[in-house]
């Protein structure tokens, strides 16, 4: 069922207010915050599109991201309760649809990789479809047609370009898995990655390096032969 548009830009204001520490009232988040002035403008480009006023909805889209930092195309579909952080940098493609309740922090691409395939023909779908209760980390790249299952935290800095499953953590380049989540779709995690999931990360570097070390002094022994 498709909320109306006042309903959309309440949604969007409460999810400032309940992720932004920095925000404690409705009021400062209409005021200060310029994720949520973007995605009301985004809101209005986007009736325009659906309205075939292409030009017009480019024309504002173009606007909002001078005066915001923040670039969504008007053919992008998005849910309620969508919260950006910081704002700057954050790049959403023609094709790319959002679900409900997701956070993105600043630097966040949602970019297509490619306009044909191996035929020579258009590609209606080029960009990501993420899904509820997704939080994405600053200065993560998530390319391409792929889908990011509900519930799922990509870690600042990652480069994903294949399918994300549900209920998981993924970080690195290109992004890997490093957890298996319980379901806990209400809990939030500033920049995609909660504190479980960095302890993982550091016993994995750990691991790494220790493994670089062995093979270090495995080839000095070799050398020195």
């Amino acid at each position: 069922m498709k909320q109306n548009f006042k309903s959309l830009i309440i949604s969007d204001l409460d999810s400032v207010c309940a992720r932004d520490p920095a925000t404690s009232s409705r009021v400062q988040a209409a005021f200060f915050s310029s994720g949520f002035h973007a995605i009301v403008c985004y809101r209005i480009c986007h009736w325009l599109w659906l309205k075939k006023w292409h030009f017009l909805a480019r024309f504002l889209s173009q606007t909002t991201r001078f005066f915001t930092g923040v670039e969504i195309h008007p053919g992008a579909q998005i849910g309620s309760g969508f919260f950006i952080d910081h704002g700057m940098g954050v790049v959403i493609g023609e094709t790319a649809e959002i679900g409900n309740n997701v956070t993105l922090y600043q630097n966040v691409t949602l970019g297509g990789t490619k306009a044909f395939d191996k035929n020579g023909k258009n590609l209606q779908k080029r960009h990501p479809t993420i899904g509820n209760n997704v939080i994405i980390g600053s200065g993560a790249q998530v390319l391409g047609p792929i889908t990011i299952g509900d519930n799922v935290k990509i870690g600042a800095n990652a480069v994903v370009v294949k399918d994300v499953k549900p209920d998981c953590t993924v970080v690195g380049i290109a992004a890997h898995q490093i957890d298996k989540n319980k379901k806990s779709a209400h809990t939030f995690y500033a920049y995609g990655i909660d504190k479980q999931a960095t302890e993982t990360l550091e016993q994995t570097i750990q691991t790494l390096e220790t493994k670089i070390q062995e093979l270090e002094k495995k080839l000095t022994k070799r050398a020195q032969k």
